[in-house]
């Protein structure tokens, strides 16, 4: 499936050391799923984590869903170990904490081989040299985590999150520059289903890809929020079709609802279908 069109509304973090959260993700109608062994698993069950992960991910029913693996940084005492172990796993990604330069996805990549790499933005350092890491050519996803940039950036929360508009900027400039995927931070009141909404939508609107999420609750929201809705899928397919009847005519230019139709609005309307059809063939 083409990167564009693949959903990527809802990424979940589930801890890789709990075997019932493990055994639940697999009927969450969920597009991706973060295995974390990071900031899930206490320092006690990180060892052992590698093998429930390890297990849980051969068991597989995890059907269409992409499986990305958090590893702990390499800059841990578990790291090293953690990369080793995901590099044989049946996932789709790796994803490294606190990226803050290509030169950390090289030492991983060194690692684990040809895997594709996720990088976690999180730091105001991944922040400015976000062009540069979304340029190495084994990385293939930015997940912002913004509970850490905004302790590093000392701010208040604000629903508007304007304190962080600057890094989110940035690294959407950049993973939108290279063409990889890019999916918002979490919303920690996991119970307040109108302000995730409400910040989901802002998201979108960015031009993040979808949302992290840290329980089963919010998925729905994520899901509908960075889904294309019906009338912009109703919009794309007469776009299409005046675009086309325009050309094959050859006279003058396409108009919808008042609005010029030029080839880059259709550009738009195709990988609205597209992502569409994905989400369609993902929940059939």
């Amino acid at each position: 499936m083409d990167q564009r069109a693949r959903p990527f509304r809802s990424v979940l973090y589930i801890p890789g050391s709990k075997d019932r959260a493990l055994e639940k993700a697999r009927g969450l109608p969920v597009d991706a799923i973060i295995f974390d062994l990071e900031d899930a698993v206490a320092p006690d069950e990180k060892v052992n984590a590698r093998t429930t992960l390890t297990d849980a991910l051969t068991q597989g029913g995890y059907g269409n869903r992409m499986r990305i693996v958090r590893i702990n940084g390499l800059d841990t005492q578990w790291g090293e170990a953690d990369a080793k172990a995901a590099a044989v796993m049946d996932c789709d990604a790796v994803l490294l904490p606190k990226v803050e330069s290509a030169a950390q996805v090289d030492a991983l990549a060194a690692l684990i081989g040809d895997k594709p790499v996720w990088a976690m933005m999180e730091t105001p350092r991944g922040m400015l040299n976000a062009a540069e890491i979304a340029a190495h050519p084994q990385l293939t996803g930015f997940v912002m985590g913004t509970n850490d940039l905004a302790k590093e950036l000392q701010t208040r929360f604000r629903p508007d999150r304007l304190p962080m508009m600057a890094g989110l900027g940035l690294c959407l400039l950049a993973a939108k520059a290279e063409g990889i995927v890019v999916v918002d931070g979490v919303y920690n009141a996991f119970k307040d289903a109108d302000g995730l909404k409400v910040e989901c939508d802002q998201g979108r609107d960015m031009g993040f890809d979808g949302k992290t999420l840290i329980h089963p609750a919010q998925v729905d929201v994520a899901n509908a929020a960075f889904a294309p809705s019906e009338g912009e899928i109703d919009l794309a397919k007469r776009q299409i079709v005046a675009f086309e009847e325009c050309e094959a005519s050859g006279q003058g230019v396409a108009v919808v609802d008042g609005k010029i139709v030029e080839n880059l609005h259709v550009v738009t309307a195709r990988e609205i279908l597209a992502k569409a059809d994905a989400i369609a063939a993902l929940e059939g």
